[in-house]
């Protein structure tokens, strides 16, 4: 378990000191001085992980670089990490306009750590804050304190202590996945599929809702709904009804799925109480509705139809009332994802022969490319804190999930030799 403040600690993280734009524009990138974390000789090694990981998530923002530390000029076997212990000129010296410090220690199985941020041009301290985690949860301690960090200079949340759920055919077989945001700690959460798609997390982040291809009764394959639950790790099926039943989202302000099915004829798209299991279909056009992903306020969704001769995103009200056009270009574009700021919405376009990846208003306004001639990038998923997205991608053969950020100034690969990993979804924020 991690522990936040405590009463020995100002809580400054709580009331951020907002320094750094984030995804308004191609801003300049902050630089930020993080010594290593003082520990006793022995522990020193457990707390250096803590470090490393913060550092990376920091840096993969894109906001942030870091100094090298031969640049420092701070005696560290001297200077401390709270005020009046350390001369801030010895940063401002080389540049810094932030300064990350941290003491702890590990006794037994238990870790503990401070962490300090301090603006070198003012002198003030923007995060004083400490931590206790066990030893096997101090990867998530890392990506706590880097929430935090950010969450003092910008004002904004991090991804960094989230989830992405996803498929892989890594066993021969289409699962679904759950993994932390970067790649780390993946692990299998369906196992008697042969072919699972179409991860969807609930707004609490306690279930996924995935379709599978199962025989049914009269030992007919069939696109079926089912519900994962992470506490219990159980499965049970939502819907069997004949056809498609696949696609599906909760909403992010209620129970109920939205998601594409079959079953009258054509695929539509309806929503589901998940526990009375009663659908209402809310598209009824000569196309195919498929795709839906609803706005933040649940208000809203946008899907794909191809009513109008060919695949396009559109958005309605929940209610399937006032249906709206949004994309006119290209020749196919699929998989919209709203962003949880309700402001943008990320799809998959086709273009020049392959799919990229593009962002626009919720009003099809602004469109704006985040991929260009690297490969096929597909099924966009907006992160809780509307920055990064995450997308498949073959560029280098087979798929792989990556994550760039709306300013497009980062790209990270997250998974490697794990086979074909498509359908990201990342999981609300925790």
């Amino acid at each position: 378990m991690i522990v936040g403040s405590t009463s020995a600690l100002t809580a400054l993280a709580d009331t951020p000191m907002i320094k750094i734009a984030v995804g308004e524009a191609r801003v300049r990138k902050s630089v930020v001085a993080f010594p290593t974390i003082i520990a006793s000789r022995d522990t020193e090694g457990k707390l250096r992980s803590v470090r490393e990981i913060s550092m990376s998530d920091l840096d993969f923002s894109g906001l942030f670089d870091f100094l090298n530390p031969a640049a420092f000029v701070e005696d560290g076997a001297k200077a401390g990490v709270t005020p009046g212990t350390f001369k801030l000129v010895d940063w401002s010296s080389i540049g810094a306009e932030f300064l990350v410090k941290g003491k702890g220690e590990v006794v037994g199985n238990n870790v503990t750590l401070e962490i300090y941020l301090y603006s070198v041009s003012t002198g003030k301290q923007l995060l004083a804050k400490r931590y206790k985690a066990t030893e096997d949860s101090v990867r998530k301690m890392a990506h706590t304190v880097s929430n935090d960090i950010l969450f003092a200079l910008t004002g904004k949340k991090g991804p960094f202590t989230s989830k992405v759920a996803f498929v892989s055919d890594k066993t021969g077989k289409k699962e679904i996945y759950v993994m932390d945001y970067d790649g780390h700690n993946p692990i299998k959460v369906t196992s008697k599929f042969s072919h699972a798609m179409s991860p969807g997390w609930s707004a609490d982040g306690k279930q996924i809702a995935f379709t599978a291809v199962t025989k049914n009764g009269k030992n007919v394959r069939n696109h079926n709904l089912f519900v994962y639950d992470l506490p219990t790790g159980k499965i049970n099926m939502l819907s069997n009804r004949q056809g498609i039943n696949s696609g599906s989202v909760f909403s992010p302000v209620g129970k109920q799925l939205a998601l594409t099915m079959s079953f009258p004829g054509n695929a539509e798209i309806f929503l589901m109480d998940p526990v009375s299991k009663v659908v209402q279909r809310i598209t009824n056009s000569f196309g195919l509705d498929v795709d839906p992903s609803w706005s933040p306020d649940g208000k809203w969704l946008a899907f794909v139809s191809d009513r109008s001769g060919r695949p396009m995103v559109y958005k309605m009200e929940a209610s399937g009332a006032n249906v709206q056009r949004l994309t006119y270009a290209g020749y196919y574009n699929a998989t919209p994802s709203w962003s949880p700021a309700g402001n943008k919405l990320a799809f998959a376009g086709w273009d020049a022969g392959k799919f990229d990846i593009f962002i626009m208003n919720t009003d099809g306004t602004n469109i704006e490319r985040l991929t260009k001639s690297m490969g096929n990038n597909e099924d966009p998923d907006f992160a809780p804190d509307g920055y990064f997205i995450v997308y498949s991608s073959n560029r280098k053969g087979k798929k792989n999930l990556y994550i760039t950020n709306v300013d497009n100034t980062t790209h990270r690969q997250i998974t490697s030799d794990f086979g074909n990993c498509e359908s990201p979804r990342w999981s609300p924020a925790n």
